[in-house]
């Protein structure tokens, strides 16, 4: 599953606030351990679901072959929502009926058949029906203003809500699945169809081909009037399909996946497993995208898109999620988790794999300073005061849910890149290739891959992932003065904040690759206090390529000798990696914050937009969470008018021939000078491009027209707020609908956020975005204050729209807040009204506050100091 973990910010286009890289947990009613007894395993499901789009109903047969390992009294399987007709098994020439009995909240059913079952195999039959749900999970209901659809979203545990099953991922089966549906609809399912029989009432069973053995939570099925762009790679078919409307936007998707799939092929020596690989825009999806086996179902932002008018931004998002959710067609269909406390093995896994495919489909992209940038938020995530292990107690669905995080994601991928890069590209594929050829069609564990790693590598790998998946938090290296031939180095845990003190009994063991005259030479690190190889330098720089899972830090005169490097020596990836760590450096307060903006100075000419994009988001940190009044800011804002417009005016208008770099250096660039800078120029430019944009898209390059919306919209007044609305709802572009509705959560004008709030919780907004159009508003230095006061005066409106993750978004949005005033009344408020599987991420926002006020008590009279000099 891809989750997005940005999307309902108005800059994921732009620059992506790290205090926004949280992915946000499922919600589910409380449970307990929900784990099934391993006495019965499923070998074949035979399906058939009529589904009623009208009455939000269905109907379902099913057939379990099952194998008793042990004589028992009792079949528990998983169900939710789930209303039984008959269970009856075959045993001998007897057809047995059970007592069916529910326990919703295990989200279980357990069948009683009157005597004691002997070991061997069984035959379920089950007649039941269910619901076409509106909660964006099971089966359930999709809309478009001229129909519904009926599609699926099972993972992590909500199979069970569409057919009794033994919903754990472990529990492999295979599946032959037939769906009765309307006459005119189309069907789509894991394989490919193969029987399609007319029925009376003007219906139609269609008939899918027996699946390979796989978990429940990759079963699919979705029913309407989809349409389809077909292609193929490897002489495999992939189809792109959306609604009517919607298709031929599934063009640029396509071509990712034809170069995907041949990719992946190669790069792990197992052909893709499936008969066809189906891509579908779903109107009502919830995450980014699911990996369903041969059936990948998306929201339509995160793979329909108009390369004629769609942002570099969009384009590499929608290539990325692709890539992401092709690459667990390996990485979790074929080869599966054991169980959910190893999330990271599926979704670490896909989060390291898919920027390889996109680096090598499109070099001009340059994706790798994207990981780099991507990796400093999981580095900040990771070193809050709250965080877990990759590997965590993951029992209830709200544990389970939990795991869909930063760190299961990005954590768990950039320890991936780490260790690749310590032992080499082709050495790490093939342990990549034996670790799934070892599993294939089976459930493996952590311990599994890092014994195969370490026994093709020869390399400690065992102990550096083992190191990294059961301690949580970031190690900080500090690197003294060298001495002779090595340098010494000390680790410990690293905090965000000034406050929390590391256990100075924590230790990693880490590659740590220093930067060289020969590229990099890399050591292991063990021990808290350890000399390691001095390399061939001119200068001491302890992350070569970016590519480590830790922070650095310095003695002044090697950091000093380090900075005058730093624009000639260091590759855009380590320029990121230096700025991130200083930047952290400066938020434990180990650094003044004049230290990190004399470092911003020198790389505000840096050509590379990703670079200067780190520091741009850490600005507007400083603007809103250092700055403590008016007058700090508007001396900041002058600073970045300053130093920041003569960029912007070098790279002149855009012209056809601008590389990908060079449109996205200048939408950031736009941003940071009419945003912080508030450059009337700026402003003016943005307000005029965004008019031309809103009524022509192809007249303005789309990549500067999605950053200049955001500018005018938080400079504009009602009437550009209603053409927004109305393109936010009318445009036939999902990219386009997408950036107008984020552009609507950024007027500042109370009156204007009074009608945006309203029209958030007014039901024509899905409510897959609406939660998240009300955290950002929350999140907003501007608009957070009316937005809270909105949020509990309007509780029951909120409520209404929350969805798997809304809960845990809205939750998230309170961590924009400074003041412990806030902390007491977000405290009292959410301890009246709960919102389901988010006491992690209350606790993570208090904290949040608490680091933000800490952090400016610390560091404002330092900026102020340093403003007046400047």
């Amino acid at each position: 599953m891809r989750p997005l973990f940005n999307l309902f910010n108005p800059f994921f286009l732009i620059i992506p606030p790290v205090a926004f890289i949280l992915l946000l947990f499922a919600q589910f009613p409380n449970a307990n351990a929900q784990r099934l007894p391993n006495t019965v395993k499923p070998e074949h499901y035979t399906l058939t679901l009529a589904p009623d789009l009208k009455a939000a109903t269905f109907t379902g047969k099913e057939t379990i072959d099952v194998v008793i390992e042990t004589p028992i009294d009792t079949i528990a399987l998983n169900s939710a929502e789930i209303k039984f007709e008959s269970v009856t098994a075959a045993l001998g020439t007897n057809t047995l009926t059970a007592k069916v009995t529910k326990d919703a909240a295990k989200q279980q059913a357990t069948f009683d058949f009157g005597q004691k079952l002997p070991a061997g195999k069984l035959k379920l039959d089950i007649r039941y029906t269910g619901i076409l749900n509106n909660e964006l999970r099971g089966f359930y209901l999709s809309k478009t203003a001229k129909r519904n659809y009926a599609v699926t979203q099972f993972e992590s545990t909500d199979a069970r809500r569409a057919f009794p099953c033994f919903d754990e991922p472990a529990m492999k089966a295979t599946f032959s699945v037939t769906l009765v549906i309307d006459k005119d609809d189309t069907a789509i399912s894991n394989t490919n169809i193969v029987d399609d029989k007319p029925l009376p009432d003007f219906k139609h069973a269609v008939m899918f081909a027996e699946t390979p053995r796989m978990s429940t939570y990759l079963v699919a099925f979705l029913v309407g009037d989809f349409q389809c762009l077909t292609g193929s790679s490897d002489g495999v078919p992939i189809r792109a399909c959306a609604t009517p409307d919607q298709v031929q936007s599934g063009a640029f998707a396509l071509s990712a996946a034809e170069f995907v799939l041949h990719y992946y092929d190669t790069y792990f020596g197992i052909k893709y497993p499936m008969p066809k690989l189906d891509m579908i825009a779903i109107p009502d999806f919830e995450a980014g995208a699911m990996e369903n086996f041969g059936a990948i179902t998306y929201r339509e932002s995160a793979m329909l898109l108009d390369t004629r008018n769609a942002s570099v931004d969009a384009q590499e998002r929608v290539a990325t999620v692709v890539a992401h959710e092709m690459a667990h067609q390996w990485f979790g269909d074929m080869v599966t988790l054991e169980w959910w406390d190893n999330t990271w093995l599926n979704e670490g896994f896909a989060t390291w794999m898919e920027n390889k495919p996109v680096e090598a489909w499109k070099p001009e992209w340059h994706f790798t300073q994207n990981v780099a940038r991507n990796n400093q938020g999981t580095l900040d995530l990771d070193a809050q005061r709250i965080t877990h292990t990759i590997r965590a107690k993951a029992d209830t669905p709200d544990e389970i849910n939990e795991m869909f995080d930063g760190i299961s994601y990005g954590k768990a991928g950039a320890m991936l890149l780490m260790v690749e890069n310590y032992l080499g590209e082709e050495t790490f594929r093939q342990g990549v290739h034996k670790y799934l050829a070892a599993h294939l069609y089976g459930n493996a564990t952590a311990e599994d891959f890092w014994s195969t790693q370490a026994e093709v590598s020869h390399k400690p790998v065992d102990k550096i992932m083992d190191s990294l998946v059961s301690q949580p938090g970031v190690p900080i290296l500090t690197f003294g003065k060298p001495e002779g031939t090595t340098v010494p180095v000390e680790q410990q845990r690293f905090f965000l904040s000034s406050s929390v003190k590391a256990d100075s009994t924590e230790t990693w063991t880490l590659p740590v690759c220093f930067k060289s005259l020969e590229g990099e030479n890399c050591d292991v690190l063990s021990a808290a206090h350890q000399s390691i190889a001095k390399p061939s330098a001119q200068f001491l720089f302890a992350n070569a390529e970016g590519k480590g899972y830790y922070r650095s830090s310095y003695t002044p005169d090697v950091y000093n000798q380090l900075v005058e490097h730093v624009e000639t020596d260091l590759k855009p990836e380590e320029r990121i990696g230096l700025l991130g760590d200083q930047w952290a450096l400066m938020q434990s307060s180990e650094r003044p914050v004049s230290a990190y903006l004399d470092l911003v100075t020198a790389i505000r000419n840096d050509s590379n937009a990703e670079v200067l994009s780190g520091a741009i988001v850490n600005l507007e940190v400083v603007y809103t969470q250092i700055a403590g009044n008016k007058e700090e800011r508007d001396a900041l804002s002058a600073w970045v008018r300053a130093k920041f417009s003569p960029a912007l005016k070098s790279l002149g208008d855009p012209q056809p021939k601008d590389s990908p770099g060079k449109r996205e250096l200048r939408a950031r660039l736009l941003t940071l000078v009419a945003g912080i800078g508030k450059d009337p120029d700026a402003i003016a430019a943005a307000k005029s491009i965004t008019v031309r944009d809103l009524s022509d898209p192809r007249s303005v390059d789309p990549t500067l027209a999605a950053a200049a919306m955001y500018i005018a919209a938080r400079n504009g007044d009602e009437t550009l707020f209603n053409q927004m609305k109305k393109t936010s709802q009318d445009a036939v572009d999902a990219q386009m609908r997408q950036t107008a509705l984020r552009g609507l959560a950024l007027f500042r004008d109370p009156a204007i956020e009074k009608l945006a709030l309203d029209y958030a919780v007014s039901g024509q907004v899905r409510n897959q975005d609406a939660t998240g159009f009300l955290a950002y508003e929350l999140h907003s230095l501007e608009t957070q204050d009316l937005a809270w006061q909105y949020i509990q005066d309007h509780w029951d409106k909120v409520t209404a729209q929350l969805t798997t993750y809304g809960g845990e978004y809205l939750v998230s949005g309170t961590a924009g807040f400074c003041s412990q005033e806030r902390i007491d009344q977000i405290t009292a408020f959410f301890s009246a009204h709960k919102v389901a599987a988010s006491e992690r991420t209350l606790a993570r926002a208090k904290n949040q506050i608490k680091d933000c006020i800490d952090l400016r008590a610390v560091q404002e009279a330092n900026l102020k100091a340093w403003l007046s000099k400047q």
